[in-house]
């Protein structure tokens, strides 16, 4: 089918512009931002699609150009990513998604992707975007419905990785028992990278090497990795970490005095009561006092 065969068949009328998956791209990142999670040109989303979903939209069967990476994706090879742009300020993604993400195809030598919507100002895929197909590539050998990598800088959760050891169950241990929800949302608990300088292909591989394990990777001083099945799961988990960044760091401003806390026997009374299993080193150790004090 030629293009014109294309544009006038009912089946390729759509603008991508319209669809659910960038209106919910340009939803979320809003949200990010606002949040104060993703100031200036801070953070980056990837959404992995399918080329069925994007088979109805009219205008993303041309080949626009083609862009260079600087990491070996052929593991990805065929897969269609929605990603935002590098130096774009999420506060603007919603009204210039055109502008400001692009629908890129990882091509078959794993080095380069073509564009095929988006980033019509000549623009580029984030600088992160190796991190986030090396998070891809990885989550994806762990859960097949794995669609979205997102990472912003949550307020509370970079403050915390200042005031506490940057030691994976403490972390998670305090995070747990700041709130139930938390062992609920991420029975796995939370990755801890040592600070590493982003955008380069280190931190990529660092990242992705705790997403074996984790859907939550912290970067110290900087922000957080996070991966889900939908836009929604990923952005849930954030909003679950940070709560619970945020009661800890509310509890420091009361003077930091701990009179009662969520018990590791509360904590598996959770996991009974919803079905889960979450890491098992982490379920037992030193109460929330004895961690606070230190």
């Amino acid at each position: 089918m030629d293009k014109i065969q294309q544009f006038l068949n009912p089946e390729y009328s759509q603008s991508f512009g319209a669809s659910p998956y960038v209106q919910q791209m340009g939803k979320l990142t809003g949200l990010l931002y606002d949040h104060g999670w993703d100031e200036r040109n801070g953070g980056n989303v990837s959404y992995r699609l399918t080329a069925e979903e994007i088979k109805p939209y009219g205008d993303v069967h041309a080949r626009l150009r083609t862009i260079p990476i600087d990491f070996d994706a052929s593991a990805l090879a065929g897969s269609y990513f929605l990603v935002t742009g590098t130096g774009r300020y999420f506060k603007n993604v919603a009204s210039f998604p055109q502008r400001d993400t692009g629908l890129v195809q990882i091509n078959p030598d794993g080095h380069s992707v073509d564009l095929f919507w988006g980033f019509c100002d000549g623009g580029l895929p984030t600088s992160e975007f190796s991190a986030h197909l090396m998070t891809h590539i990885e989550r994806l050998h762990r859960d097949p419905n794995q669609r979205v990598v997102m990472h912003c800088h949550p307020t509370n959760l970079i403050a915390l990785s200042f005031t506490l050891p940057q030691n994976e169950k403490l972390i998670t241990r305090v995070l747990w028992k700041m709130h139930p929800e938390s062992i609920v949302v991420f029975p796995e608990g939370i990755g801890v990278l040592p600070y590493m300088t982003p955008g380069t292909t280190a931190i990529g591989s660092a990242t992705a090497a705790k997403m074996h394990d984790y859907r939550l990777v912290l970067w110290p001083h900087h922000g957080i990795f996070a991966a889900g099945d939908s836009m929604d799961e990923a952005f849930g988990l954030i909003e679950t970490v940070e709560k619970s960044a945020l009661i800890y760091t509310t509890i420091q401003n009361q003077g930091g005095q701990i009179r009662a806390e969520i018990t590791d026997e509360n904590l598996q009374e959770l996991a009974d009561r919803f079905s889960l299993t979450p890491k098992a080193e982490f379920m037992h150790g030193e109460t929330l006092a004895q961690m606070l004090a230190k």
